[in-house]
């Protein structure tokens, strides 16, 4: 199996488990451990380009801590060991791959919505460490729409304490553009209010992902509001490690969404890198390139 292949093998499912998963991701360079904080597939955002199946019911509904951190410490025992290169979903695995990259916390739905999320992080932050992996990062996949709610402010810190990182979603430069791409109730400013005051504290990476939406690419103008956005945030005190531009890799909710094209993906990093320089990293869709 290529590596595009597994790369678009974000099941999540493993095996008997509820909560956590192994997959190989594009965007870490290596084996990600997902913890699934939304098993009822509730989102507060209706994305058009989201791969979760919403239109089925899951069997599991409610996050049990205890089942999650056994799931957990399996599965970093399988993947820190290498044994799990020897399941048939992941023994194409290339070498340079083969490495246990972080604990990221995404799913089926916007992670800070679990109600007890400090309480979550803390606990999967205490089972790495009894593992004695803790140069294995924490990573926190959001929209960050619920940043300013104080259990999610003290989950961040605790992320900090923990090699932690926040790649938060930004796909937009406009109010507009936003509500098409997302279709949420959340304003767009209070996104990038949070983001803003979330890089205060710590810098964050900033995932975007563009696509053709009916065809059409965003426009020039989209991104050169987009770049407007990131600059305000570091003109504000912000720090942004990095900029993830990427694309559509496996089948989006809408059927009018696809991928971008690899040169499409570039022009965008490049129009990105140019007007805030910032570190920008590109990822593409059809597996074309390896950036």
């Amino acid at each position: 199996m290529s590596t595009h292949l597994l790369h678009t093998l974000h099941d999540r499912s493993f095996e008997a488990n509820r909560f956590v998963y192994p997959v190989l991701s594009r965007r870490s360079r290596g084996m990600s451990i997902g913890v699934n904080l939304n098993p009822d597939k509730v989102c507060n955002f209706d994305c058009i380009y989201c791969q979760v199946d919403r239109t089925s019911q899951s069997e599991t509904r409610f996050v049990e801590m205890d089942q999650l951190l056994s799931e957990l410490r399996d599965v970093l025992e399988l993947v820190s060991s290498g044994r799990i290169f020897g399941c048939s979903k992941f023994e194409d695995t290339p070498r340079k791959l083969q490495r246990l990259n972080d604990i990221a916390f995404s799913g089926d739905g916007e992670p800070t919505t679990y109600k007890n999320f400090d309480e979550i992080i803390a606990a999967c932050a205490a089972v790495k460490s009894e593992a004695g992996l803790d140069d294995v990062k924490m990573v926190l996949i959001t929209n960050a729409s619920m940043f300013h709610r104080p259990h999610v402010e003290r989950g961040l810190e605790i992320l900090d304490a923990n090699r932690g990182e926040i790649w938060a979603k930004l796909d937009a430069g406009t109010e507009e553009y936003y509500q098409k791409i997302e279709r949420t109730s959340v304003p767009f400013q209070q996104v990038l209010d949070n983001i803003t005051a979330a890089a205060r504290v710590r810098p964050l990476v900033i995932q975007s992902l563009f696509m053709q939406v009916s065809g059409e690419a965003p426009s020039t103008e989209e991104i050169v509001a987009f770049c407007d956005r990131l600059n305000d945030v570091v003109a504000a005190g912000g720090q942004l490690s990095l900029i993830q531009i990427y694309t559509v890799a496996r089948t989006p909710a809408e059927s009018f969404v696809t991928s971008l094209s690899d040169t499409e993906v570039d022009s965008i990093a490049e129009l990105v890198r140019k007007r805030t320089e910032l570190q920008v990293a590109s990822f593409y869709g059809n597996g074309t390139k390896d950036a």
